[in-house]
């Protein structure tokens, strides 16, 4: 990395780009603070220097080089001597929705460096929003949270139980109606889970209808796509062609090569995401650093029918065998939790495909599915359309809920070198910044909200296991939300700065 001073023209852009587009951050009363001798990572990509930042009034108001600016009268001055700074993080795909209210600390999300959440993916989502995002504010945890709206959710609210089934025109349109209430109310986007009930049932041109609303009020599709495995690339075609009928952005969601019938299709995948963007539409994708997924066991049988053992047995061959699945939310059972599908069928003295079915009858389970491969993950986060995101949350029983953003920095950057400082900064920060038009995070420029990050990069790593996924990470030295310490010493410091964030009308 080499030394440089932040550009005026950068700095007198972003001020000016923050106040036309009345997303100046919420002012709060926190003490000045002056940060010095940090290793300044501003967020856009660009080499880190040298250089010290002035935080006051939960904005960042001076950025320069060691010694440059003058010191305030009262200011408080935090030597940040062998430490990498930069713009919080920002997690476009969390599963806090619940858990931001048990835990308003957010410990496993602040140790991170996680300074916003958006949740409300995989088309499930809080409803009402504004009642959601009225809570947020009555909690103050943290962090900041900002929401999509689901497609699942609005559909089930308009079809019901009966959703097993293409909607009518009339329900399109009352779901419509509920897509544009939403974002009225803050969402920024539309979310979909298609892998899942109800959005499985869901014909693309339902999906462009609501995507289309999302669009008239300025907002993004997000996709967990129809298939990650075998129907991989019909599923990337799909997303994009949403994209381009509702003419609006689109982000995939947990960007994969699901199983083995499909390792070694990530360049492939890439390359479709690639001549989207040249052709002039606005595709990214956002990914987590690990081989393991997790969702419900239901999606193991793509057909449905799950008490058919022809099709039990062709979904677990698919994915490689139960040694692959560890069941991790098992309700009626708990003592099962933790083991892989082949455990408790010996445990059981069943057969793979008779435990599976038994699991189901009783309700089903979360699980995490061991079928994903290094060299996929390596070319996805190479990419320059992709950016970082969890897919955990609060309380993730995925080690990916508490070590994802440490665990890109401290085995993919410093262990691995697969991709720079630089880059890994911009994955976490501007790039889903941009993505959620948040004009006012994502980089540290002068006029920018005060979320940052300090960090060791010689020792910054995930501790988070399969056995013990809620372990903290190490290497995170602080994280400020709007200019308030949050994570400092190990520990949480008990402040709540954070809020709901909405998208403009």
């Amino acid at each position: 990395m080499t030394a440089r001073r932040p550009a005026m023209w950068l700095i007198v852009t972003w001020t000016l780009l923050s106040s036309a587009a009345g997303l100046g951050a919420q002012t709060v009363d926190s003490p000045t603070r002056l940060l010095v001798n940090a290793t300044v990572v501003d967020g856009t990509g660009s080499p880190g220097f040298t250089g010290e930042v002035l935080v006051r009034d939960g904005l960042i108001a001076a950025v320069g080089d060691p010694g440059s600016i003058p010191r305030p009268a009262g200011a408080e001055v935090i030597d940040l001597s062998g430490l990498v700074l930069t713009p919080g993080f920002v997690d476009i795909h969390n599963h806090s929705t619940g858990g931001i209210f048990r835990d308003p600390l957010a410990a496993t999300q602040v140790s991170q460096g996680i300074t916003t959440i958006v949740v409300g993916a995989d088309g499930g989502s809080p409803w009402p929003i504004g009642d959601f995002l009225d809570r947020i504010d009555a909690t103050r945890p943290a962090v900041d949270v900002a929401t999509l709206v689901g497609h699942g959710t609005v559909r089930r609210a308009a079809l019901g139980d009966d959703f097993r089934r293409t909607a009518t025109d009339l329900e399109i349109a009352d779901m419509t109606e509920r897509v544009a209430v939403a974002m009225s109310e803050g969402a920024y986007g539309l979310s979909s889970g298609l892998e899942y009930d109800p959005g499985f049932y869901s014909s693309t041109g339902e999906l462009v209808a609501l995507a289309r609303e999302a669009a008239a009020h300025g907002g993004f599709y997000m996709s967990h796509m129809r298939d990650e495995e075998e129907g991989l690339l019909d599923a990337v075609a799909e997303a994009i062609r949403i994209g381009r009928e509702a003419g609006l952005p689109v982000q995939i969601s947990h960007i994969k090569a699901g199983n083995a019938s499909v390792w070694g299709k990530a360049a492939e995948v890439l390359g479709m995401i690639a001549a989207a963007n040249a052709a002039g539409l606005d595709v990214t994708a956002d990914q987590y650093p690990y081989t393991a997924w997790q969702s419900g066991l239901a999606i193991v049988v793509r057909s449905r029918q799950f008490q058919n053992p022809d099709s039990v047995a062709a979904g677990i061959d698919a994915i490689g065998g139960g040694e692959r699945l560890q069941v991790v939310g098992y309700d009626p059972e708990p003592t099962l939790n933790g083991l892989r599908l082949s455990e408790i069928a010996t445990r059981k003295g069943l057969s793979e495909v008779d435990t599976y079915m038994l699991l189901m009858r009783n309700g089903g389970s979360r699980v995490i599915g061991h079928t994903m491969n290094d060299d996929d993950v390596d070319e996805f986060m190479r990419s320059r359309w992709v950016m970082t995101s969890s897919d955990g949350g609060i309380g993730s029983p995925h080690p990916r809920g508490a070590g994802t953003f440490p665990r890109v920095l401290g085995h993919y950057v410093r262990e691995r070198g697969l991709i720079g400082l630089e880059q890994a900064v911009r994955r976490a920060t501007s790039m889903p910044a941009r993505r959620m038009s948040l004009n006012d995070r994502g980089v540290i420029r002068v006029g920018a909200r005060a979320d940052l990050v300090a960090f060791d990069a010689a020792t910054v790593a995930d501790r988070s296991t399969f056995s013990d996924p809620g372990l903290t990470a190490v290497g995170i030295d602080r994280v400020w939300v709007a200019g308030e310490l949050v994570w400092a010493e190990g520990a949480v410091t008990g402040a709540r700065p954070g809020k709901a964030v909405r998208a403009l009308p």
